[in-house]
């Protein structure tokens, strides 16, 4: 009797549940996962070299194109690091602003998600409503920066302008009814500050609607519970960060054990896991979007009553403002040597991370004295949780392959970087 083999498959990289360009050569048996080889490089686009060969405030627009689910949040990490090198103060309004941005960044991040996420194993309804609440959010992101979605918002020092006086509205057109405009403009009446007040206000019960849908919906659990487990210890071993290692148990979040900006003055928690499936880290997920909106409100009431500078007032790494550049040509010239030339860092290294969406996404940086980096690294955390894909699937079928590429949370931007 002929010996039965094993057979290799190609899973993506153009598959829809691939999250970006993932190649994955599964070995089989019948329809059993062996081994799951991850192929990445198909993206790769040298964000790090690019880095080393531009000025610093050129490198910001970049790092938005890293993932690009969570935009403003790596470019957070990366000014800090120009901040930590340069031993240069924020202003507290710039402080919670960055983090007001990185809460709704992480609502942003989590909402795409969990669409994604549960559109892999077969739901669609879901994927509707959180794409619902994203217009929103990117609503908040163009009203201040300009752009939808790769804003170049945060500088070294702080942000680039302070918060808008008036929510943008919608417009009619010969295609529209004035009726249906004026409801799209009903919670925009105000400054965006109002405008991210009421969606606060209003998203809890878009989250339970969330909930409604999945979360003892037991198609779901079905396909959820009890699959790719993580253990606390091996998840620690495998360098696990963010809802991956939450998920499993461990209480870790920078917010809380290495606070950065402001986090150490606001009140909130960190949820964790208890078996470390993709139940586990779906339930952590979901918690944690009710925790970024509790955030959320604590800043908006903070920026109410508070106002002040959003950039540091050091005249060597901020530009100067528009009105005196109109007025005096000596802030014309430091503002066209500033974007030109750029400024030079000390010579050092400093390493700057913040609790990204997806775990600890840091940036290692290297100076030699000049207008750009010597060396950039990113720590992106997505790369760490890839690499435990083969651990993670063997013993699965190819179905629970699909929700386990989910529960990562990968995209390929940070991944190819």
């Amino acid at each position: 009797m002929a010996e039965i083999k094993n057979y290799t498959m190609n899973f993506g990289p153009q598959h829809p549940a691939a999250h970006g360009v993932l190649r994955l050569v599964l070995e089989l048996d019948g329809e059993v996962i062996q081994r799951a080889d991850p192929h990445i490089g198909l993206l790769h686009r040298a964000t790090e070299k690019l880095a080393e060969n531009r000025t610093y405030i050129q490198s910001v627009p970049y790092m938005d194109r890293l993932d690009y689910v969570s935009m403003m949040m790596n470019e957070h990490a990366f000014v800090m690091a120009i901040e930590k090198m340069l031993n240069l103060k924020v202003p507290v309004r710039a402080q919670y602003i960055r983090v007001l941005f990185d809460e709704i960044t992480r609502l942003l991040n989590h909402l795409l998600w969990l669409g994604c996420h549960a559109l892999d194993v077969g739901a669609m309804s879901v994927f509707l409503y959180t794409f619902r609440e994203r217009e929103d959010l990117f609503d908040c992101y163009e009203a201040v920066s300009g752009a939808r979605m790769h804003a170049a918002y945060y500088r070294p020092g702080g942000v680039y302008r302070d918060l808008p006086d008036h929510m943008p509205q919608y417009q009619n057109t010969r295609f529209s009814r004035p009726s249906e405009t004026h409801k799209l403009n009903e919670n925009r009446q105000g400054s965006l500050l109002d405008f991210i007040e009421d969606f606060a206000t209003r998203f809890p019960g878009y989250i339970d609607e969330y909930e409604t849908l999945l979360t003892d919906n037991r198609i779901w659990k079905q396909r959820t519970v009890g699959i790719g487990v993580v253990s606390p210890e091996r998840a620690i071993e495998l360098g696990f960060t963010g809802p991956m290692l939450r998920g499993s148990g461990i209480e870790w979040d920078l917010r809380k054990k290495q606070p950065y900006e402001v986090y150490d003055k606001l009140d909130f928690d960190i949820p964790v896991g208890v078996e470390g499936d993709c139940y586990d880290r779906y339930l952590v997920r979901i918690e944690e979007m009710r925790q970024s909106v509790h955030l959320i409100k604590q800043c908006t009431k903070w920026l109410r009553e508070n106002s002040g500078p959003v950039i540091s007032d050091n005249q060597k790494f901020a530009p100067p403002k528009r009105t005196d550049m109109k007025e005096d040509m000596e802030s014309m010239i430091h503002h066209f040597k500033l974007f030109t030339e750029g400024f030079h860092l000390p010579k050092g290294e400093a390493y700057a991370a913040v609790e990204h969406p997806k775990g600890e996404f840091g940036i290692y940086m290297v100076s030699d004295g000049a207008n750009k980096p010597y060396r950039l690294k990113i720590r992106a955390p997505g790369f760490a949780h890839l690499a435990s894909l083969d651990e993670m699937t063997k013993g699965h079928m190819i179905s629970d392959l699909v929700a386990i590429i989910g529960t990562q949370d990968i995209v390929f931007g940070e991944i190819d970087r």
